[in-house]
C-alpha cells in the first residue's frame, strides 16, 4: 500500500465523508468508524472507479453502503434508529443554518430520504450522480428529494414561498 497516496486519499475527502456519515448516522462515533471503513475499502477498490462519474460520487457510493451494511448488522444503530422513531416534540423552525437545526429537520426523514437529502444539498452532487452512489434512477432520486422536503415542510409548518 502506498501510504502517502492513501494518505492523500483521506486528506481531500474525509471531511465531506465524515460529515456525510456523521449526518445519516447520527452518532459521531459510528460515523467516524463507518468513515474509516470506507477509506479501507476505497483503497482496496481503488482500480473499479472508471473515471465515468466523478470521484466524489464514487467514494459516496462507498460510504452509503458501507452506512447500510453497518445498519444491517448493527443493533447499536436499531437502538438509535428506535430513538429518532418516536414522536419528537413540536419544534419551532427559524431561517437558521446551524447544523443542530438541520439535524432536527433530517430526523423526520427515513435513512434513504436523509442520504439523498444530504448527497444533495450538503455534498452538492447531481441528480445523476445521487443515482449512481445509491443505485436509483434519477426520477427516484427526484423524488425522494421532493418527498423529504414535502415531509419537512408539513412536520415543521414550514410554507412553501414559490419564487416569481
Amino acid at each position: 500500500m502506498d501510504t502517502h497516496a492513501f494518505g492523500e486519499l483521506v486528506r481531500r475527502h474525509q471531511s465531506r465523508i465524515r460529515n456525510f456519515l456523521r449526518r445519516l448516522a447520527r452518532d459521531p462515533d459510528l460515523a467516524d468508524d463507518l468513515a474509516q471503513d470506507c477509506f479501507v475499502h476505497a483503497w482496496d477498490r481503488l482500480h473499479t472507479f472508471s473515471g465515468s462519474g466523478s470521484f466524489v460520487g464514487w467514494l459516496m457510493k462507498i460510504a452509503y453502503t458501507t452506512f447500510l451494511q453497518a445498519k444491517r448488522r448493527s443493533s447499536r444503530y436499531s437502538r438509535v434508529l428506535d430513538s429518532v422513531r418516536e414522536e419528537p416534540a413540536p419544534v419551532s423552525v427559524q431561517a437558521s443554518e446551524e447544523a443542530g437545526d438541520l439535524d432536527k429537520l433530517l430526523a423526520v426523514l427515513t435513512a434513504e430520504e436523509r442520504a439523498v437529502m444530504i448527497m444533495s444539498y450538503a455534498a452538492g452532487m447531481s441528480h445523476r450522480e445521487i443515482g449512481e452512489a445509491t443505485n436509483l434512477p434519477v426520477g427516484t432520486v427526484k423524488s425522494i428529494i421532493y418527498r423529504g422536503k414535502e415531509k419537512i415542510r408539513e412536520r415543521f409548518d414550514i410554507e412553501h414561498h414559490k419564487a416569481g
